[in-house]
């Protein structure tokens, strides 16, 4: 009785492995969690204000579907601002998160036998979203030696490719593509007429780099679709708020899927973000010096035991080489049990990722301290 499309889908890694860390702590233990994606910051009280006097005026009715006019004209006067986009607010959809707009952009853009190219490694509900469509995920390898960055790209293409997807800062290595890499991609989809889907959740998590918005290069205006969100920039996982924007006529298509399935985001939380573009934005500053500070702890002490990790770009997570010690789904099954400190195997994210596990340094300094004595009495 269940659809042949989702009998082949694994549920989410990452949330797997919460689920099992929470049996752990059920069990009495002091379980230290690098496994969600997830800031442990508040979110900034003017939001919740916003949020709060958008209640108060009694905006809980239905908003349109794309979005209410005011959030969808800042976050074109954002990407126009900012990433050097090309953005009409007719042409930007808001959404409950950014997971619905990749699954939006996703479900526009392939038909049953398409190909879409994904790098490996790469976010876990890329893959599960690409095979709901009808697609075939080709994956393409990044180099860890080089801020997992691919290389010859074009070879994977052939004339079914209908989709790149592009996540920089990326999940779950943190590194960010070179303009050269990203004019490659450009190159491609220009030449060969297909897709980009441009996930930019973290560009505003990056130490001493810049991020580049692949849809701001030469001639890809029609050929990107950007997505971001508010989950990673201002600490609103939970309120569950994001957007897509593109030029391209896909646009028509995403819209129809989104007004017959979610319907909107929430209007209220939609007022929350306009506040958020439109307020203080120190919290953005903060929040990454306090990561990068993580990320020189958790780094340090994770190459100190052999666990060989780079200093990621962007983002909150490790990458880590744990080959010295077994296969990542193995490590982390260790350090589960024995260290109580759970970690997200590389496996989840590709099929040449076996080697390495996933640390996400969204947690306090003090914990990850206590993480790594742990890890090395273990190992």
């Amino acid at each position: 009785m269940v659809s042949k499309r989702l009998r082949n889908i694994e549920e989410s890694a990452t949330l797997k492995m919460t689920n099992l860390a929470n049996e752990v702590k059920r069990d009495g233990h002091d379980v230290i969690s690098f496994t969600l994606g997830e800031p442990d910051f508040d979110t900034p009280k003017n939001i919740c204000d916003a949020a709060i006097d958008s209640l108060r005026r009694g905006d809980t009715h239905y908003s349109p579907s794309p979005g209410i006019p005011e959030l969808r004209f800042a976050i074109a006067q954002k990407l126009n601002n900012e990433n050097d986009l090309n953005v009409e607010p007719a042409h930007v959809i808001v959404t409950p998160g950014a997971k619905q707009a990749v699954f939006e952009a996703i479900l526009a853009v392939l038909d049953e036998g398409d190909e879409a190219i994904l790098f490996d490694p790469a976010w876990v509900s890329y893959d599960p979203c690409i095979k709901i469509a009808g697609g075939k995920t080709v994956w393409v390898p990044l180099d860890p030696e080089n801020d997992f960055n691919p290389s010859g790209i074009g070879q994977y293409i052939t004339s079914k490719t209908k989709l790149i997807i592009v996540n920089s800062p990326s999940n779950p290595t943190g590194g960010i593509f070179t303009r050269d890499t990203l004019q490659e991609i450009a190159d491609l989809a220009i030449d060969h007429g297909f897709m980009v889907l441009s996930d930019e959740i973290y560009e505003k998590i990056i130490y001493d780099k810049q991020h580049l918005s692949i849809g701001s290069l030469p001639g890809m205006e029609e050929h990107t679709i950007t997505i971001n969100g508010f989950s990673k920039a201002y600490a609103m996982t939970g309120w569950r708020l994001g957007y897509l924007a593109t030029s391209h006529e896909v646009y028509k298509s995403m819209s129809k899927l989104q007004s017959h399935s979610v319907s909107s985001a929430a209007t209220f939380v939609q007022w929350a973000g306009v506040e958020a573009l439109k307020g203080d934005q120190s919290i953005i500053d903060e929040m990454a010096v306090e990561f990068k500070a993580r990320r020189d702890l958790l780094v340090e002490g994770l190459n100190r035991l052999g666990i060989k990790s780079n200093y990621p770009s962007g983002a909150f997570y490790s990458f880590a080489d744990v080959s010295e010690y077994g296969d990542g789904d193995h490590v982390c099954e260790k350090l589960l049990t024995k260290a109580y400190v759970a970690a997200t195997p590389g496996s989840a994210f590709g099929p040449n990722s076996k080697d390495f596990i996933r640390i996400s340094y969204a947690t306090s300094q003090e914990r990850i301290k206590t993480a790594l004595e742990r890890i090395e009495k273990v190992l």
